[in-house]
C-alpha cells in the first residue's frame, strides 16, 4: 500500500526519530538513519516535543491518512501516476520556515513522496499539499531527463505546475501565497529581466536556488512565481489540463506562453 502506516511507527518510536528513519534507509540506498533525520529536518519533519503524542494521535483523529489514500487513488488514475511510497510524519512547528505554510511541507522524489502535517491543517490543506508534492513525482517520472541535468528552467516549470495542479483542483484559496507575490506582468518583467538569462544554470549551482527562492537582492520567492505564471499563461492559451504538460519540455511550455 503507498501511504504506509507511520503512525503506528510514530506511536512507538515518536521519541526516537532515528529510529524511525532506519525504516527510510532502503528507500534512501543506504544511507545512514541520521543522515536521512538531517535531511528530512532540513524540509520540515519534527523534531521530538512534550507534546508530541497529543500530535500524533490527533493527526490520526483528522484522518490525514486516509485523506492522503483517497487523494492518491484519485490522482493516480487522473494522471496515470505511480504508486510510490507515501510517508508521513508531523512538521516540526518550531519551524520559523513553515509558517507561511500553517505548519506543513513535503518533500518529493521519483520514488518516495514525505508530507510533513500539523493538526490545525484542514482537510483541503492536506489535499493542496499531496496535490502539489504527487505532481512532482508524475513530473519527475513523466519528463525524461536525469537528475544531474536539471536546470533553473525545469525547477521553476516543476514548482509551476505543482501549483497549478492546486489552483486547477482546489481553487485560488489552497494556492500557495508565493502565487500572488507578483502579477502575470511582474512575473515577464522578473523572467526578462533575472530567470531567463539564467535559465540554464544547473540545479546545485548557488545561483539556482538564489533565484529560486530569492535570496540576497532577489525578490522574495521570484523563481517560484515566475514558474506558476508562466505554466499558469500556457495553461490559459493552449487550453491543457495539468495531465498532458506533465510530459512536455520546459522549453514547450515557455514557446506556448506568454513568456
Amino acid at each position: 500500500m503507498p501511504v504506509i502506516s507511520t503512525y503506528d511507527w510514530l506511536d512507538q518510536w515518536y521519541d526516537e526519530p532515528y529510529k524511525l528513519c532506519k525504516k527510510l534507509v532502503k528507500l534512501f540506498g543506504g544511507t545512514s538513519e541520521r543522515s536521512i533525520y538531517s535531511y528530512l529536518r532540513s524540509f520540515g519533519m519534527y523534531r521530538p516535543s512534550r507534546n508530541g503524542k497529543e500530535c500524533i494521535h490527533e493527526l490520526k483523529e483528522n484522518k490525514v491518512w486516509e485523506i492522503v489514500k483517497k487523494e492518491h487513488q484519485l490522482l493516480q488514475k487522473e494522471w496515470v501516476g505511480e504508486d510510490v511510497p507515501i510517508i508521513i510524519f508531523p512538521a516540526d512547528s518550531s519551524n520559523p520556515g513553515l509558517r507561511e505554510y500553517n505548519g506543513k511541507s513535503g518533500v518529493a522524489f521519483k520514488d518516495k513522496l514525505f508530507l510533513f502535517v500539523s493538526p490545525q491543517n484542514e482537510k483541503n490543506e492536506i489535499r493542496a499539499l499531496f496535490t502539489h508534492e504527487y505532481n512532482h513525482v508524475c513530473r519527475l517520472l513523466k519528463y525524461k531527463k536525469n537528475d544531474d541535468s536539471y536546470t533553473l528552467l525545469d525547477t521553476i516549470i516543476l514548482e509551476g505546475l505543482a501549483e497549478n495542479a492546486v489552483r486547477e483542483r482546489l481553487g485560488d484559496k489552497y494556492a500557495a501565497a508565493w502565487t500572488n507575490y507578483y502579477s502575470q506582468d511582474e512575473a515577464q518583467y522578473y523572467w526578462n529581466k533575472i530567470i531567463k538569462p539564467k535559465r540554464n544554470v544547473l540545479r546545485g549551482h548557488r545561483i539556482h536556488d538564489q533565484l529560486l527562492y530569492g535570496h540576497g537582492l532577489f525578490p522574495k520567492m521570484v523563481g517560484y512565481n515566475v514558474g506558476y505564471q508562466l505554466v499558469k499563461s500556457c495553461i490559459d492559451h493552449q487550453g491543457d489540463a495539468i495531465k498532458t504538460l506533465l510530459s512536455f519540455q520546459s522549453n514547450d511550455i515557455v514557446k506556448y506562453s506568454d513568456f
